[in-house]
């Protein structure tokens, strides 16, 4: 975090009731969506295929829990 950031946070955030700093968090929320901006690092969110990985590993392992000759 920059120094700027921090020095604006206590100096002013800080000083904010609760509500105040939900309503600033959210005008700045809004603004970077209304912006579209980029700057969700979005490399560790999963595809469809990590998906279907480990939907795929979940069912084969739950099938060696639970084989079809026992009773559930």
């Amino acid at each position: 975090m920059s120094t700027n950031v921090q020095e604006v946070y206590d100096r002013i955030v800080c000083n904010l009731s609760p509500t105040e700093r939900l309503q600033l968090a959210t005008l700045i929320l809004n603004d970077l969506v209304q912006k579209n901006l980029s700057i969700v690092d979005r490399s560790d969110t999963w595809t469809e295929q990590d998906k279907i990985d480990v939907t795929t590993f979940s069912l084969q392992y739950a099938a060696t829990l639970f084989p079809e000759s026992e009773e559930i």
